[in-house]
């Protein structure tokens, strides 16, 4: 992902989360800590951006920090493809494990992340901004 993708990416996030989208500043400071610390990809169908994943790693963890994908591609299985790739990311850079939250209204993504081997760790309560909580989960790189 670059500077360049932000306003599609942007559409992408308020779309996504509505209650609690990040600010394209909050982008742009992701972006600029890009390849030290962070990792950003875009999915494209026919040319257009459809879906935007991000990762942050330090040390031997990681953590997925977004994946969204519009409304009218999702279980198209882009949300699948992004994370395959942010876990190969996280393997390049020696995490041993990789974190994310997950919104607990959010079903069908807690089931993509079971599929890849995300386990539940506990719960975040009224995380969002919305009041929602948020499962935390964590695969482990070398089982």
């Amino acid at each position: 992902m670059t500077p360049e993708d932000l306003p599609a990416v942007m559409l992408i996030e308020r779309e996504t989360f509505p209650a609690d989208a990040w600010t394209e500043g909050m982008l742009r400071g992701e972006l600029d800590d890009q390849p030290r610390t962070r990792h950003y990809v875009v999915a494209l169908v026919d040319g257009e951006i459809v879906g935007y994943a991000g990762l942050a790693a330090a040390g031997d963890q990681a953590d997925v920090q977004t994946i969204a994908v519009l409304a009218a591609h999702r279980r198209s299985g882009i949300g699948a493809v992004m994370l395959t790739e942010l876990l190969a990311e996280a393997v390049r850079r020696g995490a041993r494990s990789v974190f994310l939250e997950v919104r607990a209204d959010n079903p069908p993504a807690q089931a993509m992340y079971e599929r890849f081997g995300f386990e539940p760790l506990g719960v975040r309560r009224r995380y969002y901004e919305d009041g929602t909580d948020a499962i935390t989960m964590k695969k482990d790189l070398n089982a």
